[in-house]
């Protein structure tokens, strides 16, 4: 059987962090009191999480807690920005180095570390010699859009851990073979997303989408496709992820895994400033929606939209206000049963949805 993955809901970000820790059972999977212990967020810009590119520091603070009261002392966070930017004030920008200061938990910037040369699949990959010093890799990617990759997750936010020169060579190489070897030389043990805001399309932030949820695995790459599922796409859509379970890296058979939700969504959805979902919202009649239904719908409009284009008369609906109702659909959601058609789920997956709009659009 398949590692399970964790999902908690919800506003409360270190609350929420702390259960999957706990639902997870993290510390029993590390080796020893005395492993150096690798926390490997995404910061690939200086731009603060709220904008939907980096990870919030409030679960990074939340597992550094948890692992100190575990009695686990040897704690490093290790990044290192895109080209262009500069980890130490990403580091800054982003909160990091209120973290280190609290904790007493070193930051490292690999962009000034020695890189280390590795084969795999026929590839030959310079690896930052510290992270290969790390013991047990938790990863904190953030659940987003890449308007390369069509998503990133836990297997690309491993790029931080190579140099500026091989991560431009990275993209002469098309980035999924690439990707895919680089985690099979450098695994990540635990995979904590950051679920919370972001972006819609692009790494870099700018259109954040409300999702409010934290996700946990063992397994990066089945991680990786729930995550493309959750974001409106098939995980064999995604390169880098089809390379990464071919070598042997981890599963991509979301089908037969084994979701944990510790809890549901009740936390409202919050319009953002962006002009993208602004627009995709415009095709939302919404009721009291809460946020996990409501973004996985955004997503799905979104993949729709690429596809084809929404129709100008095309409405949705969704809500906790449709309950009871009877009517004409399409509705999202067990909450719009009494209308025709209706998905059910709570929350169903973008991926369902998609396939659900294509079906009754026709």
């Amino acid at each position: 059987m398949q590692s399970p993955l964790y999902i908690a809901y919800g506003q409360d970000i270190r609350a929420m962090t702390r259960s999957v820790l706990d639902a997870a059972r993290l510390e029993e999977r590390i080796p020893s009191k005395t492993a150096l212990i690798g926390i490997k967020p995404n910061l690939v810009v200086a731009k603060p999480a709220s904008l939907g590119a980096t990870t919030h520091p409030e679960m990074v603070a939340a597992l550094v807690e948890y692992l100190q009261e575990k009695g686990f002392a040897n704690l490093m966070i290790l990044e290192g920005s895109w080209v262009g930017d500069s980890t130490r004030r990403a580091f800054r920008a982003c909160g990091y180095e209120d973290i280190a200061r609290t904790y007493g938990v070193e930051l490292f910037d690999t962009k000034g570390d020695r890189p280390v040369r590795r084969e795999c699949d026929g590839m030959s990959i310079e690896v930052c010699s510290r992270a290969l010093d790390v013991d047990f890799l938790i990863n904190l990617p953030v659940m987003k859009g890449h308007c390369q990759t069509k998503i990133t997750g836990a297997l690309k936010n491993m790029k931080g851990l190579i140099s500026d020169a091989e991560k431009r060579r990275f993209h002469t190489l098309g980035l999924h073979r690439p990707i895919a070897a680089l985690n099979k030389l450098l695994r990540c043990h635990f995979v904590l997303v950051d679920g919370i805001c972001g972006d819609l399309d692009f790494e870099e932030g700018g259109n954040p989408v409300p999702m409010n949820r934290i996700i946990g695995g063992f397994d990066a790459v089945l991680v990786d496709a729930y995550l493309a599922c959750s974001m409106g796409y098939a995980p064999d859509e995604i390169g880098y992820i089809v390379h990464a379970a071919r070598l042997g890296v981890g599963s991509m058979d979301v089908s037969n895994a084994n979701i944990v939700e510790l809890n549901h969504d009740e936390t409202p959805f919050r319009p953002t400033p962006s002009r993208r979902v602004r627009q995709l919202a415009g095709h939302i009649d919404a009721k009291d929606a809460c946020s996990a239904c409501y973004a996985n719908l955004i997503h799905a409009l979104a993949r729709l939209d690429d596809e084809q284009g929404l129709p100008r008369d095309m409405m949705v609906r969704i809500g906790q206000g449709y309950r009871g109702e009877d009517g004409r659909g399409p509705g999202i959601g067990r909450c719009t049963a009494g209308l025709c058609p209706s998905l059910s789920g709570c929350p169903p997956r973008a991926d369902a949805i998609l396939r659900f709009l294509r079906e009754n659009l026709r």
